[in-house]
């Protein structure tokens, strides 16, 4: 859909000069799915460090494991905008259903195949449709605040707030997943995952209150045009994939070096002390009440990213590493936030479930390359060497933002983009 929900903004969504959290998270509605929501995407911060763990356990090799957890991030950053599509045009409650279904079916046949030491193939024939079918909470919620908050100062401080909870799962989730499979059994990550998925994508769904309202497909003045067409969401859709090659590139690393000193249960201890840095530097980002335009924000903290990434490769000792791991996730909240924050000026509302998705699987696609190419480099090269792909993939993203960062600019409020060329005014949306 490319239109535009004209209402009268409520009081409750209607921001102060300083927006803050407690503001937003007085916003009527909110907690019906926000607890929800984030119980259904907590399993998504346990998805790749499971498979990296279980495949290297039965195969011994961080390339193999790296490579099945790659075709689980590729098939996911390939669905999920299609499935952000279908979300937009049907509902989110008629997506998410089937979709935990699948993800739960082919999560325990991934499984069993692995501890039945099943070829690669085999293993990459279920990855296939447990990528395809993660549920895209975090996107979906994003689309509710979006409905909740049109026009308002607060859709920073929600965006904020959602990539705070996203990195609350990223410190918890590594560290239940590694708990799990180095404690009791190396299939006990994944399995627990795809049962969490179930029952919180289920209790998600249940919530139809607050999902965005489907326009009916015959309304003569709707169109149904996909986000991709909007040249700053290609833009954001780069810089992202330099963001996920950071996470792909720090599991597969952190993975290995904790290995290669005889503690692995300390990779969660570090993987989850990057995710904190992201967290807090998140929470932050949110309180401020920012004067500089996003784009500008963009540049900054993408630069401060790089700069910070490029230092990894160096690092060989647990604190040093973990200092520089805090930093990085640090530099990477602003980033994030910033993205997602300009989507609300680039992307029609009809069209933003779709938006989020494609950063969501851009993150997923850059995780995936880089937890193959890392792997490879830990098997074959040397210990650290994978800590050089955080540097490779945000050095290039910074590239492409700025010679790219004027496609950032938002488009007129007067007007609707509809399949991201031509102009309409905007319609009610019953």
């Amino acid at each position: 859909m490319a239109s535009t929900v004209t209402t009268e903004p409520s009081k409750d969504s209607s921001a102060s000069s300083r927006p803050g959290y407690g503001q937003l998270l007085r916003t009527r509605g909110a907690w019906t799915f926000l607890l929800p929501g984030f119980a259904a995407r907590q399993p998504f911060a346990m998805l790749t460090i499971s498979i990296v763990l279980l495949v290297q356990h039965t195969t011994g090799s961080y390339g193999a494991a790296g490579a099945a957890a790659a075709v689980t991030g590729v098939s996911m950053a390939l669905c999920a905008p299609y499935s952000g599509r279908l979300a937009d045009r049907y509902g989110q409650r008629a997506v998410l259903i089937p979709g935990v279904l699948v993800h739960t079916l082919s999560g325990i046949a991934l499984t069993a195949l692995a501890l039945a030491h099943a070829p690669l193939w085999a293993l990459f024939a279920a990855a296939v449709p447990t990528g395809a079918s993660v549920p895209q909470v975090g996107p979906m919620v994003r689309a509710r605040w979006g409905v909740k908050l049109k026009d308002s100062p607060l859709m920073t401080t929600a965006a904020a707030f959602e990539s705070v909870t996203d990195e609350l799962t990223f410190v918890f989730g590594p560290l239940l997943a590694t708990a799990l499979c180095t404690a009791v059994n190396p299939a006990a990550g994944l399995v627990t995952e795809a049962s969490l998925t179930l029952v919180g994508g289920l209790l998600f769904a249940a919530q139809r209150g607050t999902q965005p309202q489907v326009a009916a497909a015959g309304h003569p003045r709707v169109e149904h045009g996909s986000a991709l067409r909007v040249p700053g969401v290609r833009v954001l859709i780069a810089t992202f994939l330099g963001i996920g090659s950071v996470f792909g590139g720090m599991q597969v690393s952190l993975a290995a070096f904790s290995e290669s000193i005889g503690e692995p249960g300390l990779n969660g201890v570090l993987y989850g002390t990057f995710a904190a840095g992201n967290m807090l530097s998140g929470l932050v980002c949110g309180a401020i009440a920012w004067k500089a335009a996003p784009q500008r924000r963009l540049v900054v903290a993408y630069a401060a990213l790089a700069l910070v990434a490029s230092g990894l490769w160096a690092a060989h000792s647990v604190l040093v590493l973990a200092g520089l791991g805090l930093l990085v996730g640090m530099c990477i909240a602003p980033a994030l936030i910033t993205g997602y924050t300009l989507v609300e000026g680039l992307v029609p509302a009809g069209a933003r479930t779709e938006a989020f998705t494609w950063l969501t699987g851009a993150v997923a696609l850059g995780q995936a390359a880089a937890v193959t190419v890392a792997g490879q480099l830990e098997d074959n090269v040397r210990d650290g060497a994978g800590f050089l792909v955080p540097m490779g993939g945000t050095v290039l993203a910074l590239a492409v933002l700025l010679a790219l960062r004027s496609r950032l600019a938002a488009r007129p409020r007067a007007r609707t983009v509809a399949r991201g060329v031509g102009h309409r005014e905007p319609v009610t949306v019953d």
